[in-house]
């Protein structure tokens, strides 16, 4: 199983990113996908999440700026950050869940940092 992460990077505030991670080794279409983030000191937090079925959520904090999506022909989901902030500078994840049991998997991450 690989999820690999592309699209990290450097953008001064106000601008986009786009994000892709691509899948593989697991029925993609029976997986939750979602992006995570962390900064050093501080818990892995959610960002955003598509599930099955194409339902998304957002934390409160990125809501409206960013838009997850999926390709069930590429086997990718991918992150759309527009409106970027130093706040959201981190360590950004994907991640793969098993909708009809325990199997849970990550990429290895990618930067993001947003200068001010």
């Amino acid at each position: 199983v690989q999820l690999v992460e592309s699209g990290g990077g450097l953008v001064q505030a106000g601008g986009s990113l786009r994000l892709s991670c691509g899948a593989s080794g697991i029925p993609f279409s029976l997986y939750s996908m979602g992006w995570y983030r962390q900064t050093p000191g501080k818990q892995r937090e959610m960002v955003a999440l598509i599930l099955t079925g194409h339902i998304t959520k957002y934390a409160d904090s990125v809501k409206g700026r960013f838009t997850i999506s999926r390709d069930a022909a590429k086997n990718t989901v991918s992150l759309q950050m527009n409106n970027l902030s130093p706040e959201d500078t981190a360590i950004y994840y994907c991640n793969g869940r098993y909708s009809k049991g325990t199997d849970d998997y990550w990429g290895q991450g990618t930067q993001v940092t947003v200068s001010s």
